[in-house]
C-alpha cells in the first residue's frame, strides 16, 4: 500500500473548506440557519484516532521483533485500510471545520458558541489525522537487507 501523501491531505482539506464554505453561504442564503457540528463530533474523532493507534500496536509490535507471533495478515490488511481511511477523512473534516469557522468568524456578528464548537471539531479532526499518519506508519514493513544492498549499490547485488 502506498502511503498517504502530504499533497493528498492538502487536496483533501482545500475541498472540505470550500464545500463547508459554500454550503453554509447557500444556507444563509436560503434564511436557513448556519450549520454548526456538534461537541460531540469533536470527541468522536480524536476516540476513532485513539483506536486506530491501539489497533496498529500489535502490528508494530510484530514489525520490531520478528521472534514474536505472526500478526494475522488480514489483521494488518484491516488495520491499514482504517489508518488510511482516518488520515484522509481528518484532513477533509478539519478542511470542513475550518470553512465553517472561516464562515463563522468572518459574520458581523461572532457567535462565540458556534466558532468553539468549530475549532473542538478542528482540533478533533487534526486527532484522526495524526493518528491516522501513525497508525500507517506502524503498520509498513521496514526494508528486507536485500532491499538495501539495491537502494544502496544494484550493481553489488547483480550476478555476474
Amino acid at each position: 500500500m502506498i502511503r498517504t501523501k502530504p499533497v493528498t491531505l492538502v487536496l483533501f482539506a482545500v475541498f472540505g473548506a470550500a464545500a463547508a464554505w459554500l454550503l453554509e453561504v447557500a444556507l444563509i442564503a436560503a434564511g436557513q440557519p448556519a450549520a454548526v457540528p456538534p461537541t460531540t463530533l469533536a470527541l468522536a474523532l480524536a476516540v476513532i484516532g485513539v483506536l486506530d493507534v491501539a489497533l496498529a500496536l500489535p502490528i508494530r509490535r510484530a514489525v520490531r521483533d520478528r521472534t514474536r507471533a505472526r500478526i494475522d495478515p488480514f489483521y494488518a490488511t484491516r488495520v491499514a485500510v482504517l489508518a488510511k481511511a482516518s488520515s484522509l477523512a481528518g484532513s477533509l473534516l478539519a478542511g470542513v471545520a475550518g470553512g465553517i469557522l472561516v464562515f463563522l468568524t468572518t459574520r458581523s456578528v461572532l457567535a462565540v458558541g458556534s466558532v468553539v464548537m468549530a475549532v473542538a471539531t478542528i482540533v478533533g479532526a487534526v486527532v484522526l489525522l495524526v493518528a491516522g499518519l501513525i497508525s500507517e506508519n506502524f503498520c509498513s514493513i521496514p526494508p528486507d537487507d536485500d532491499d538495501k544492498r539495491e537502494q544502496i549499490d544494484p550493481v553489488a547485488v547483480r550476478p555476474n
